[in-house]
């Protein structure tokens, strides 16, 4: 029993070495240098980019302006049974649902035995770049959001005995005020775009999750349409520009000099077949 136990004790040790090593390896990818510049900083014309930001900032003021309030106050009129069915959609909009899976996933591989042939070993590396980039690209606009959300200080729905839009406290660190972004659309547009670009087949039923997180927000008065708006300017930009740092040092993308982004072809079932049997082979 002894020695059982201090073999399993031995390759525990080893394999949580392993797991380390290989995350630090990751992190030291991720925090080199650009390998390829492009001509500009983005895609799109400085120009037409302050543009697209100042019509998105008008577009949420007109929001608090107009149907903000008006909105909440219209939710009461809805059918309690519609709201029920918001209330249950709207919890996976939480960005665990995504992040613990990815993370559990790409740390399980990092502990992967080194014993594989040199063709599953660059298929296993495709593949934890892929999901290194979904992990960073959900969870980097979320925790913006929940970080920029207490700087705002705007109040939710009903806070202070009343429907104000308009009601700002910056001071007070709480959920109540913290309804600027919406943290639940953040993360739900930002796995659009994520694994939208991964998997472009499935883009229409990833904009109907996340238009449906957005609804639900405001269905259950956790926060008003500007909040929704401000969620999805966030979520979507956010993952884009961490799809754009990763194509910077060739991590899964590639960019041109005129900063258009390509992904490069991912393993075939075929090959990823072929590692899961090596993987789970005794």
């Amino acid at each position: 029993m002894s020695v059982a136990s201090g073999l399993n004790s031995t390759e525990g040790e080893t394999m949580w070495r392993r797991c380390v090593s290989n995350v630090v390896v990751a992190l030291r990818l991720l925090a080199r240098p650009p390998r390829r510049q492009s001509s500009i900083l983005w895609p799109t014309a400085p120009r037409d980019l302050a543009v697209a930001a100042a019509a998105a900032v008008g577009v949420v003021l007109i929001l608090m302006i107009t149907p903000d309030a008006a909105t909440i106050r219209g939710v009461g009129q809805v059918p309690r049974w519609i709201t029920s069915v918001f209330h249950d959609i709207t919890d996976y909009g939480k960005s665990g649902w995504f992040l613990w899976p990815l993370g559990l996933l790409f740390l399980a591989l990092c502990a992967a035995p080194r014993v594989l042939t040199p063709v599953s070993q660059r298929v296993l590396a495709a593949i934890m770049v892929r999901i290194g980039f979904l992990f960073v690209a959900i969870a980097v606009p979320s925790l913006f959001a929940t970080i920029i959300k207490r700087f705002i200080g705007r109040a939710r729905p009903g806070v202070g005995g009343s429907i104000d839009p308009f009601l700002f406290d910056p001071t007070k660190w709480t959920a109540a005020y913290a309804g600027m972004p919406s943290g639940h659309t953040t993360t739900a547009f930002a796995v659009l775009v994520a694994f939208g670009t991964l998997w472009p087949r499935a883009r229409t039923i990833l904009l109907i999750y996340a238009v449906l997180i957005a609804m639900s927000r405001v269905m259950v008065t956790a926060h008003y349409p500007s909040d929704v708006m401000a969620g999805a300017v966030v979520g979507t930009v956010g993952a884009m520009m961490v799809r754009r740092y990763f194509a910077q040092r060739r991590l899964g993308f590639s960019i041109e000099p005129n900063g258009a982004i390509h992904q490069f072809p991912g393993p075939s079932p075929r090959r990823i077949k072929a590692v899961a049997r090596e993987l789970l082979a005794p």
